[in-house]
């Protein structure tokens, strides 16, 4: 496999809008107001995740649970609020976001769903619903995603990792120290599956299925952003071979003009410059007379 091919395209990456989002790119003030609601709706999201585990693990979840799914849709739907009243056009920016109007509605019925310890269907329900926050979660940390962005790439995959490790250590029975969660949530999101350490709880084995998914996208930025820096250090190594070349050609052009400029007879080379050819001022006369000639 050619290292080319594993260049990430961070281009596409970034411009793409996932048909189901949309980033305002004509409204500067949306674009603005889109940017500083990231943060505050990515948190909200992450909330979600402990509030899912606790209405399926306990048997009567606690209330900030509900009310975690509350905060979650009230900030998706303020911020995409603010956003299409800024483009000017919020009906039109409101059909260009089909997942977040699901979310709002989503996260509020799941705040009134009977737990999913009690209910298949709801538990059914929330899962889905936890897929497409994780789809939410990821846009909005493409911005992070840069052809220099390998920084924030470890940052996140160090990140991601640890949050994985503390969930088996909450949930996994097996796991009875932050070590050994640490270690599942390693092997789970590279797929290496040594067997001394596996889900086994139903709880566990969805929250694998995240890891999983989370690993794959993980450590493919990360491979694929270290491989994108050698390409480029390729590429800048040829880029600077080639102005040396040009910069050193255009030396010798200027070298032999000067050396032609002085072989000439003095004067010869502004009357060169300023007279036009002859078949130009031929062309001239001929315009002139056919005009005199319409007349």
């Amino acid at each position: 496999m050619k290292w080319q091919g594993l260049a990430l395209d961070t281009r596409a990456f970034t411009q793409t809008s996932w048909h189901w989002l949309h980033v305002p790119r004509s409204d500067t003030r949306a674009g603005r107001r889109e940017r500083l609601w990231r943060w505050p709706v990515l948190l909200a999201l992450l909330v979600t995740i402990p509030a899912f585990y606790a209405e399926l693990l306990l048997a009567s979840p606690p209330r900030w649970a509900a009310w975690a799914y509350v905060l979650a849709s009230a900030t998706v739907a303020l911020a995409l609020y603010q956003v299409s009243r800024l483009t000017g056009h919020p009906v039109s920016h409101l059909q260009k976001n089909p997942l977040d109007l699901l979310l709002i509605g989503g996260m509020a019925a799941a705040a009134a769903l009977p737990p999913s310890s009690d209910s298949s269907w709801a538990l059914g329900f929330r899962l889905v619903l936890a897929f497409m926050t994780l789809w939410r979660m990821i846009w909005s940390l493409r911005h992070l995603i840069t052809r220099g962005g390998l920084g924030h790439l470890m940052i996140i995959s160090v990140l991601v990792l640890g949050a994985c490790g503390v969930g088996f250590w909450w949930i996994e029975p097996t796991t009875p120290d932050l070590g050994s969660g640490l270690w599942l949530a390693f092997t789970t999101a590279a797929t290496v599956g040594y067997g001394d350490l596996v889900p086994t709880t139903p709880a566990a084995r969805i929250f694998a299925v995240f890891v999983v998914l989370l690993g794959y996208g993980v450590l493919t930025l990360v491979t694929a952003a270290i491989a994108s820096r050698w390409v480029e250090s390729g590429e800048r190594r040829i880029e600077q071979e080639f102005l040396h070349d040009m910069r050193r050609e255009i030396a010798a052009l200027r070298q032999e003009l000067a050396a032609i400029r002085a072989h000439l007879p003095a004067g010869t080379a502004s009357a060169v410059v300023s007279s036009p050819p002859a078949s130009e001022r031929e062309s001239v006369r001929l315009d002139l007379q056919q005009t005199v000639e319409d007349e």
